[in-house]
């Protein structure tokens, strides 16, 4: 009787766990939708604790964290070239992240998580200048979905 009694409050005990989500897939490419030397999406949107996927959809690229686009205390994180790797977000706020090797040719892309506000101090932070214009549109499509709201 103790053994069933130990086994229904062990299920039920994982039944109260939530799911974990699936990690977010995110392409690292040549070429993609918007252009040459791109992450697709470009922009995504995580709670704490949600996951990334980085996928070598083409080589030569890495994903890594951008010094400086991160929320204060984030150690940072840099994949190697043609790995995949999977990284998981915990701390509330954006994140910047390069393809090392074409930074300068605008490979970003821009994340969210959390209840974060994208401050003008994030947004001008200095980067290269291909680079720029691709965080200028992300930032522009943030800014649009917000003012729908």
């Amino acid at each position: 009787m103790r053994a069933n009694i130990a086994a229904a409050l062990f299920s039920l005990g994982l039944a109260a766990n939530p799911a974990f989500a699936e990690p977010i897939e995110v392409k690292m490419l040549n070429r993609g939708e918007s252009g040459s030397m791109v992450f697709e999406p470009d922009y995504v949107e995580l709670k704490p604790g949600d996951s990334v996927k980085f996928l070598v959809g083409h080589k030569s690229h890495n994903a890594a964290s951008i010094e400086g686009m991160v929320p204060k205390g984030y150690a940072g994180f840099k994949g190697q070239i043609n790995e995949e790797i999977e990284v998981t977000f915990d701390t509330p706020g954006f994140y910047g992240i390069k393809c090392s090797p074409h930074f300068a040719m605008g490979m970003v892309m821009l994340i969210k998580v959390g209840d974060a506000e994208l401050t003008e101090t994030f947004r001008k932070i200095e980067v290269p200048g291909r680079a720029r214009g691709r965080f200028d549109a992300i930032f522009a499509r943030i800014d649009q979905v917000k003012a729908a709201q």
